[in-house]
């Protein structure tokens, strides 16, 4: 048995209740097999696979809290510290049902990968909570994020770990979280990104992770001989990723048409109107119906069915799992030419193999949504300095790491015989930095 099946075995003995997290495991292992096979008898001998497939340090804690009615709640909280090898532990937090040990271990092994690729000195981390910020008070969600940070705030630090937000922690909770890391601690650090520019956040971080996406999809489009400019773009979500690539495909030329949230869909056919979405989603906090009630033209589905309409570029920016092999099958049907994941993995396995069996130019979540956390660096970096950079040198530097990135991942496909494969790239090139920082470090 080869040593990548060896160690898939043992983290599925392992973690048998965790099918997120064995979707990742399995997704990274399969595609560096060419790279283990040369460094076998070492990366045996120093457990290196065991090592980066297993967390270096697991946080569950109790949340409790009191809502606007007097009654104590209680949540779950989590920090999955999965690997260190190249920097400060860095991955945001989610608030959301739907967490829980898997989820997390699964986004804190992807962000081990995508915090290498953009260059930047972060390790891999991911944590949340099983609380849902939606229907709740201002009051509500900073009880509960002062009652998170009070048991956080021992595991965290600027030089240790740096956390940020993800879905259901946007700027209110990050402030929320960082006011009280502030008050135990009494030290004013840059333990958080994603914070108000006001305080320490910086310029262009609430647009990066959309921005970003773009940058990158753009350059794989002209780098296969194709313009982003007058494409037709789908986009799933409706939250901070979508709304971003939303604009950002308009500045470049193309046209997004589709948004959708947990309720349902749009398509609107003269294009997705950002002003009315931001208004809708960020300041009503209201269903996407709303936003046909205000743009006659467009059309609203309930359910799922974003990647039925015809596209050129798909760009899923809502959860894990949300496109399917029927949905692949939709879209290579209808002429997609590209698919670049806005969110953390949502294309499943057999989704993400028949796309690039039928030559769709495919860009994984690790690589392609790497925006959010490289601008999060490029905070930490101005935390550092005690300064603050215009909105024009942060999106500058956004687009160089992009750009880069697609370039680094296309080159470790090419160099290990499976060119195209931007699956296979992104993993390679991610792993090869982290392999070789822990190989230096010894047995730690």
């Amino acid at each position: 048995m080869s040593y990548v099946d060896e160690v898939l075995e043992r983290v599925k003995r392992q973690n048998p209740s965790q099918p997120e997290f064995l979707q990742a495991v399995q997704e990274v292992l399969e595609s560096l097999r060419s790279v283990v096979e040369k460094n076998e008898e070492r990366y045996r001998r120093d457990a290196l696979l065991e090592r980066l497939t297993t967390p270096e340090r697991v946080i569950v804690f109790s949340v409790p809290w009191v809502d606007d009615n007097g009654q104590v709640q209680l949540n779950r909280g989590y920090r999955v510290q999965f690997n260190g090898a190249i920097g400060p532990y860095k991955g945001g937090l989610r608030f959301h049902p739907s967490v829980n040990l898997s989820v997390i271990k699964f986004l804190g092994f992807e962000q081990i990968f995508k915090n290498s690729l953009t260059g930047l000195p972060m390790g891999g981390a991911k944590g949340g909570s099983d609380f849902d910020p939606k229907g709740r008070s201002d009051r509500e969600i900073m009880a509960f994020c002062q009652s998170f940070m009070t048991e956080l705030c021992r595991h965290i630090g600027p030089d240790t770990d740096v956390p940020a937000g993800d879905i259901g922690v946007g700027g209110r909770e990050i402030g929320y979280l960082f006011g009280q890391y502030k008050k135990i601690r009494a030290a004013f650090q840059g333990v958080l990104t994603g914070k108000g520019v006001a305080y320490g956040g910086s310029l262009a971080r609430t647009e990066a992770t959309g921005y970003g996406l773009l940058y990158l999809t753009q350059e794989m489009l002209r780098c296969n001989g194709h313009d982003l400019s007058g494409k037709t773009v789908a986009v799933s979500g409706a939250g901070n990723v979508a709304l971003y690539a939303i604009q950002k495909a308009w500045q470049l030329g193309a046209k997004p048409v589709t948004c959708s949230d947990s309720s349902g869909w749009v398509y609107d056919p003269e294009g997705i109107d950002v002003a009315l979405l931001r208004e809708v989603k960020e300041v009503r906090r209201q269903r996407l119906t709303e936003y046909v009630k205000a743009r006659p033209g467009a059309q609203y589905h309930s359910g799922k069915g974003v990647w039925s309409i015809k596209c050129d570029v798909a760009l899923p920016c809502a959860t894990q799992n949300e496109l399917g092999i029927e949905d692949a099958k939709l879209l290579v049907e209808n002429g997609c030419i590209a698919v670049a994941e806005g969110a953390n993995m949502p294309t499943t396995l057999e989704a993400t193999k028949y796309l690039q069996e039928q030559g769709v130019l495919f860009c994984p979540g690790k690589a392609a949504n790497a925006g959010g956390v490289a601008t999060s660096g490029l905070e930490m970096s101005q935390n550092s300095q005690r300064r603050s950079w215009s909105f024009e040198k942060v999106d500058g530097k956004l687009q160089e790491i992009m750009v880069g990135i697609f370039h680094n991942l296309d080159a470790a496909a090419r160099e290990y015989g499976v060119e195209g494969d931007y699956v296979a790239g992104a993993n390679i090139a991610g792993f090869l930095k982290v392999a070789d920082a822990m190989l230096a470090q010894g047995v730690v």
